[in-house]
């Protein structure tokens, strides 16, 4: 059933764009109190008819980091490595990569990092900081940029692929899901409506894609999952997905998670990439 924009809420969105709330904080406030895409749309469309300055559509990102896929090719040259093109999808963009790691660099990922896994923290966008959450129940540690020989040999072949930047790059992330653990579904991005965001987007900008690795597959269990779309990608040893986001919407169709791994252990190194220079 579709829901009708009142004069009331007409005059609820004006008081907030004149109190300073962004248009994204509008949109996810809308959401969050159960008003459906299309209403939300079309409320924001009359909102910015009547507003002209208002820019309540910003154009999506053109310049976004990603595999060149032109040719459709089945193998793709990242520098010291021939990786391969498992999988693709346009809405969200996800590709799932082949050989992206050898069993040499897995384990040697795992062996710097577990001597300095401590449990995950997420990042808090009410005050920029982070924080324990009950729905990440792994143990992790970052590598800094270019740590170590593996590291940074990685980072450089990431750079090949998605053709972005190594310095936009956040520092590597190395997680343990032990049977049991998971991630429950979320999004990469830091929401425009929270308070703390403008602080994290200080280091960098808005994160606009996300790199997952597989470093030991677990026995059973342990999927990346992408509810909105009904995709599960098995975390097989040595692939991994890629996902981009060209604006900090739900409209990206980038929720995901970690399915909770059933039997044995789970290893996964992470890599945000942010929009200009990591510091």
């Amino acid at each position: 059933m579709s829901q009708a924009i009142s004069p009331e809420l007409r005059e609820w969105l004006v008081s907030q764009l004149a109190a300073g709330h962004s248009v994204p904080a509008l949109r996810a406030s809308m959401r969050a109190a159960g008003w459906q895409d299309a209403a939300t749309d079309l409320a924001l469309a009359q909102l910015e008819a009547g507003f002209p300055h208002v820019e309540v559509s910003k154009p999506r990102r053109t310049d976004m980091p990603g595999p060149n896929l032109e040719g459709a090719p089945l193998y793709i040259d990242a520098g010291d490595r021939r990786v391969q093109v498992l999988h693709t999808m346009q809405h969200p963009r996800v590709v799932v990569f082949g050989n992206l790691l050898s069993p040499e660099e897995c384990e040697g990922l795992i062996a710097a990092a577990r001597v300095r896994l401590a449990r995950s923290l997420t990042v808090e966008t009410r005050t920029g900081g982070e924080v324990l959450n009950v729905d990440r129940t792994s143990d992790g540690m970052f590598f800094e940029r270019g740590e170590n020989e593996i590291v940074a040999r990685l980072e450089q072949r990431i750079a090949a692929l998605l053709r972005w930047p190594v310095e936009f790059g956040e520092g590597l992330q190395i997680l343990r899901y032990a049977a049991g653990a998971q991630y429950r579904p979320h999004y990469d991005y830091f929401d425009p409506g929270e308070p703390g965001t403008p602080t994290i987007l200080k280091r960098g900008g808005q994160r606009v894609a996300t790199l997952v690795m597989y470093l030991q597959e677990p026995e059973q269990g342990g999927a990346t999952t992408f509810p909105d779309v009904g995709l599960e990608v098995a975390p097989v040893r040595g692939t991994g997905v890629f996902f981009s986001y060209d604006e900090p919407d739900p409209a990206t169709r980038t929720l995901h998670g970690g399915a909770p791994v059933l039997a044995g252990e789970k290893w996964v190194a992470t890599k945000w990439l942010r929009e200009r220079e990591f510091k």
